[in-house]
């Protein structure tokens, strides 16, 4: 009979992003698959989602950057003892610094076996060595994956295991090209996108490394090469505190005289909506990423995506959409490969990194260590 097991993942909070989501997904199919789910963090918007999902949770501000944060070493290796955890898995440095000192204060006998996830390309060094630290080291991607294996050589290669990122496919299902129910609805929301010419869109939040910049230059080119129609959406980079940056991209756009074919928004609700209304989805963060979500998602919806060729997009786009692969700030071979994705889209392909496939392999991992 299989073992129920007592999995607590550490983070810093459950407000929003990537390590939040996924520890999410993986407390739901924990406790989905019968096994005792835990989330230590400071708490935050996610909190009743992740308790819907069955798991449960503790709030201990474990990511709190002071001295002080250490007085939580006590408190979270007593609770690893009450409740008889058989896995502690780390999502973040200063969460799994606290977790390695609580665990070694911890009998050998009752000590829970130790799983780091590196969900990012972080500056390598003494204090993001704890991520590389675990029995068994989760890397997003293979990219990930070869980081480790660069900056950490001393890792021995056997603990590390690749287990992508997921999308749920029911979430970004199929679409035609052209959607023109999709594009109705976001026209009805954002007048200002109507027009007769292809529909580009990057959404990312509101910073430079996102690649804005380069989103307007490809505007501009585009409009002056062929497609005087295109258009240009940014959900995301009008967000608040970002004001500065927004006014700057803005006075950009005028300078390229492209300013009445772009539109700056909040973050949409409704992304699968907005990769079905648009022709061509862009991926131009200007740093690599450890894997690039928004490459899956889109790719699964049906439109193809343009990105730099680096990091984690850089991998998925080999493997997925070579067409829409671009030398890292070329902008002449960018702009050209936007005009022949446009002019000829590639067909739409089978995405195998999915959100149950993450799952399962994850299971797998804690199996793996707990027998």
């Amino acid at each position: 009979m299989r073992r129920r097991l007592t999995v607590v993942q550490l983070l810093p909070a459950l407000e929003s992003g990537g390590v939040e989501r996924s520890t999410l997904e993986i407390a739901a199919a924990l406790a989905a698959a019968g096994h005792r789910a835990l989330v230590v963090s400071a708490g935050g918007r996610l909190e009743p989602a992740l308790r819907q999902a069955g798991a449960e949770h503790i709030t201990l501000d474990i990511g709190r950057k002071s001295p002080l944060v250490l007085r939580h070493v006590p408190v979270l290796r007593r609770l690893l003892l009450e409740c008889g955890a058989d896995i502690v898995h780390a999502r973040s440095r200063l969460p799994a610094w606290l977790g390695r000192l609580a665990l070694r204060g911890l009998p050998p006998a009752r000590r829970p076996h130790w799983v780091t996830t590196v969900h990012g390309l972080n500056s390598p060094g003494r204090y993001s060595a704890v991520m590389a630290s675990g029995e068994r080291v989760i890397c997003v991607s293979r990219t990930v994956h070869d980081y480790v294996r660069r900056h950490y050589p001393q890792v021995d290669p056997a603990r590390l295991r690749v287990v992508p990122r997921g999308i749920d496919p029911a979430q970004f299902p199929r679409r035609p090209h052209p959607d023109p129910e999709a594009r109705a609805r976001v026209l009805a929301g954002h007048p200002a996108l109507a027009g007769d010419g292809p529909l580009l869109l990057l959404p990312g939040r509101g910073t430079r490394l996102k690649g804005h910049a380069d989103a307007l230059r490809l505007l501009a080119a585009l409009r002056a090469g062929g497609f005087p129609q295109a258009r240009l959406w940014l959900p995301g980079a009008r967000e608040p505190g970002r004001e500065a940056y927004l006014r700057e991209l803005e006075a950009q756009a005028r300078a390229l005289g492209v300013d009445g074919a772009v539109l700056f928004t909040p973050p949409t609700a409704h992304i699968a909506e907005a990769y079905a209304a648009c022709d061509l989805v862009l991926q131009l963060s200007r740093k690599p990423e450890a894997f690039g979500r928004t490459v899956a998602e889109a790719l699964s919806v049906g439109r193809p995506v343009l990105g730099w060729a680096h990091g984690g997009v850089g991998e998925l786009l080999a493997g997925l959409q070579p067409a829409g692969a671009v030398p890292p700030f070329d902008e002449d071979a960018l702009a050209r490969a936007a005009a022949a994705l446009l002019r000829d889209p590639p067909p739409p392909v089978a995405v195998p990194y999915t959100l149950q496939a993450m799952q399962q392999a994850t299971l797998d991992v804690y199996a793996e260590l707990a027998g």
